[in-house]
């Protein structure tokens, strides 16, 4: 029999039409009915599933090696400078001018204020007693105010008595520094010299006896050889010869603990007797000099009760209105209380002209009286004034209902060589000059950068060559700054600094400890309402606080099943706490505990799907 031999196309068609022929019926699907009738699964139609996780993880390590090559070209990008980038300026010398720019009216110049220099004595006030009648004409040394002084005069006889004390105290100081030293040189010229000569004689006299006990000793010696004498004669006369050397010993003794011991004691006892003294007096004249100072005080404060005109004009009385509107809040009248340092009467003198201006709290402390400043009018623009600082006030005027977290601070500007073109009630722009300096090192504000609570400056040395320089920043104004310390003239630095912070080698911050914070929470009592409230709030069936839900899962633990990651929980940085989340060392039981239950069910559901792919596995084979 002949063999026939096909070509491969016929037989590939062949083997399609078998295929056909022999299909079987499966589940017919109601939603897609093409699919009613499918071919029977084969080896080869099976899905691979661990070829498709081979080729995940591949992926994942080519995209974990570019990842990582790109972050590595970006740090080089990133180090790489460009000089032409660079914004770079000379650190120069010249004037430097800081100025304060506000806005202000005209009024009557330099008015001479009638202050009450009554100093504060825990008081609400000085009472007015009598008050000239405002629109009254005033020579020099005419009398303007009386205050009351009678609490001033008890004072004053109260301090009277006590410097009469005081003196007391000296005279008895003094009395007792000239005891002292009258004791000392009476010791030393008298006491010490009569103990020493009574000692000296008893020295003489003992030194006669011993002279007479060793003749009589003699004596009795040759006679007891004669036996004229009994032997019990010489021993008597040797115990007297004993008895006088020890006398004559002991008032030696006695001369030499005199003359170097117990004068040098009774001396420092003096010594000491005195400089307590002369210490004494010294308080005793400290506290008189302070008393006296006291009463000269009071005496000068009640001198001060009465005001008179310090020169001519016209009295007006300084009352003071709110802001709001309304009645005045300070009236000056009989009666009335006044505070230290405050206004009572103003004496304008219209030869002379000033200005008057409102300075912001944030700008009035660099305001100093007698500071420069140039005056515009906005009547007269070509008219430029000269003038300065004559007072700032030390309290900020009162606000009004639409700026009442506004302070600030009334100004007085004195109008040098005033026209007589000008009128009071004009608006006026001074511009304070708080700081010249007609050689002053500066440098450009975006020149500056400020770390730390420090300021920073980019030197460049050459070309590719910086240098971070910490200086020390005096005045600012809108342009430059004044450089006090770090950077010299002639030098280079950066002015687009933020755009090269690479490039500054800056120090690290220390962290503020607010570990007190935690201290406070700790410490702070339990209240029973609070945990009432939280009872109240939880919803019926919850159960006990620290439970989880009905079902035995615990919170936070997301969809059965678990193994998925926290948001946010992958490569890169981890992400910082926000203010009110709970950090990592502040973990409690329960979220270790639901951390642990995440673990053990991500490696049931791996084991499963490792158990799943062997099978597949195997039915493909």
């Amino acid at each position: 029999m002949r063999s026939i031999q096909f070509s491969p196309l016929r037989q590939h068609a062949g083997a399609e039409r078998r295929r056909v022929r022999s299909a079987r019926p499966v589940f017919p699907d109601s939603r897609n009915p093409a699919s009613a009738w499918r071919y029977p699964a084969t080896s080869a139609d099976q899905p691979r599933t661990g070829g498709i996780m081979v080729g995940l993880l591949i992926c994942l390590v080519l995209l974990g090696v570019g990842g990582y090559f790109g972050y590595q070209r970006y740090v080089a990008q990133q180090s790489t400078i460009n000089v032409d980038d660079l914004i770079v300026t000379e650190v120069t010398k010249s004037a430097f001018d800081h100025t304060v720019v506000e806005q202000g009216e005209i009024e009557s110049s330099s008015n001479t204020e009638i202050l009450c220099e009554i100093e504060s004595r825990g008081g609400s006030g000085t009472s007015i007693l009598w008050v000239i009648d405002e629109g009254s004409r005033v020579r020099k040394g005419d009398k303007l105010v009386e205050l009351d002084s009678s609490n001033l005069e008890i004072e004053l006889k109260e301090d009277r008595i006590q410097v009469i004390t005081a003196e007391a105290n000296v005279a008895t100081a003094s009395a007792l520094v000239e005891q002292a030293k009258i004791a000392r040189e009476e010791y030393l010229e008298g006491v010490f010299k009569t103990d020493e000569k009574t000692i000296q004689s008893e020295i003489a006299v003992a030194e006669q006896e011993l002279r007479k006990a060793q003749l009589a000793i003699g004596s009795t010696e040759r006679l007891v050889a004669k036996g004229l004498v009994k032997s019990l004669q010489l021993e008597a006369d040797k115990f007297a010869l004993a008895n006088a050397r020890n006398q004559l010993e002991s008032a030696q003794a006695r001369l030499k603990v005199l003359q170097n011991l117990t004068r040098r004691k009774m001396l420092v006892q003096f010594d000491s007797d005195i400089d307590a003294a002369e210490a004494t007096l010294s308080a005793a004249r400290s506290e008189l000099l302070e008393e006296q100072q006291d009463f000269a005080d009071v005496e000068r404060q009640i001198e001060l009760c009465v005001m008179y005109a310090p020169t001519d004009g016209v009295v007006v009385h300084a009352n003071k209105y709110s802001s709001r509107g309304g009645n005045a809040e300070f009236v000056v009248e009989a009666g009335a209380q006044v505070r230290e340092r405050q206004a009572i009467i103003e004496l304008p003198d219209p030869t002379r002209m000033q200005v008057r201006c409102k300075v912001n709290e944030s700008r009035v402390t660099l305001l100093r009286r007698g500071m420069p400043a140039k005056i515009r009018l906005d009547a007269l623009p070509e008219v430029v004034l000269k003038g300065r600082i004559t007072k700032v006030n030390r309290y900020a005027e009162p606000g009004s209902w639409f700026s009442s977290s506004v302070k600030e601070y009334a100004t007085t500007i004195e109008i040098i060589d005033p026209p007589e073109i000008i009128r009071t009630g004009m608006t006026a722009a001074v511009e304070v000059f708080i700081q010249q300096l007609p050689d002053a090192t500066q440098v450009p504000i975006q020149g500056l950068y400020e770390h730390g609570g420090m300021m920073y400056s980019l030197v460049q040395n050459g070309p590719l060559e910086f240098e971070t320089r910490e200086v020390e920043v005096g005045a600012i104004n809108d342009t430059m700054a004044n450089i006090v310390t770090g950077l010299e003239p002639g030098e280079r630095v950066i002015l687009n600094l933020r755009e090269h912070l690479n490039l500054l080698d800056l120090p690290e911050i220390v962290a503020v400890d607010n570990s007190e914070m935690r201290d406070l929470r700790e410490t702070s009592p339990a209240g029973g309402e609070d945990e009432a409230d939280a009872e109240s709030d939880r919803k019926p069936g919850a159960g006990p606080p620290g439970a989880g839900p009905p079902g035995g899962r615990k919170p936070g633990m997301g969809k059965p099943g678990g193994g998925r990651p926290p948001q946010g929980g992958g490569g890169g940085k981890p992400n910082s706490p926000r203010p009110n989340q709970q950090s990592g060392t502040e973990t409690s039981s329960d979220a270790v505990g639901q951390s642990e239950s995440d673990v053990e069910s991500s490696n049931g559901d791996s084991t499963e799907a490792v158990t799943a792919v062997a099978e597949t596995t195997s039915v493909a084979s």
